[in-house]
């Protein structure tokens, strides 16, 4: 899962098209996505569609809306007879909140057996020191994602990037933390949207740069962002060329360390060219 892309659950049109969508994975939005006024319509718009969805296509995913919420038992009500592949929890504040939506899953039986979770851990200052203090690691958690939208609001920023359009200080760290807690739980680090819709060049060096520091996917608020997001995120021929030559060498070597290209080469370099190959 590399690509995930948000879709407002309350556009019958949007949810249409979300079924051939080139996404890995497709966010049905039932919180930012939705007034509170149009809840309860757009929860029974998106149990409709569930119902009648194909099973091929990309995996499904719903962001219900947070625990603090009234809405949230609602979402689960309407949504889990339908058994989606995630649950997307929003503003989730540390692990605690993964295992109390991990309980609200089991109560739905078979249903919710398989059903993983999605955690956006990065939209509220706890969440943010929890990321560093503790583990998140629970059976159902499947992937983090940091944003940086919601943050700026706990903190009051006036923004959250400085003018070359580089996340400033306090999102770089919420960003770090996200990526470091992922591997701490050995679930993917999914980096956040890029909200510059017209700026195709800029999405692409912000992925560049997560899929470099070892992030394994990127979500997306447009369909036209996913053709950059699954090329950056997919390795490229002279990725996967390194990643056999790397490993033959180091068959092929007495020792546990070899040179290839006129550089040294050890186990790190075999644990990353294991996982550029393991990749599709």
């Amino acid at each position: 899962m590399r690509s995930f892309l948000f879709v407002p659950a309350g556009s019958e049109k949007m949810l249409a098209k979300s079924v051939a969508s080139t996404a890995d994975v497709v966010i049905l939005d039932l919180e930012d996505a939705v007034q509170p006024c149009a809840k309860s319509g757009a929860r029974s718009l998106l149990a409709a569609h569930l119902a009648s969805r194909p099973k091929e296509g990309p995996r499904v995913a719903v962001r219900v809306n947070d625990l603090s919420t009234a809405w949230i038992h609602d979402d689960l009500a309407a949504v889990m007879p339908h058994a989606p592949d995630l649950v997307m929890l929003p503003k989730a504040r540390g692990p605690g909140d993964v295992a109390e939506l991990g309980a609200l899953l089991a109560t739905f039986g078979a249903t919710g057996g398989s059903t993983g979770i999605l955690a956006i851990a990065a939209e509220t200052i706890e969440s943010v020191l929890s990321l560093a203090s503790a583990s998140w690691a629970h059976p159902r958690l499947k992937g983090l994602l940091w944003g940086g939208e919601d943050l700026a609001a706990c903190l009051g920023s006036t923004a959250n990037r400085t003018p070359d359009g580089a996340y400033s200080s306090p999102f770089r760290l919420a960003r770090d933390l996200c990526l470091m807690a992922a591997k701490r739980a050995g679930v993917l680090a999914i980096d956040a949207v890029n909200t510059e819709l017209a700026d195709m060049e800029a999405l692409a060096a912000e992925a560049e740069a997560a899929r470099q520091d070892g992030f394994d996917g990127k979500a997306a608020i447009h369909p036209a962002q996913l053709d950059v997001i699954n090329r950056i995120f997919r390795p490229s021929d002279a990725e996967r060329a390194w990643a056999e030559a790397v490993l033959s060498a180091l068959r092929h070597a007495e020792t546990g360390v070899a040179v290839l290209d006129g550089k040294m080469i050890d186990a790190p370099h075999a644990a990353r060219a294991r996982r550029i190959l393991a990749e599709t």
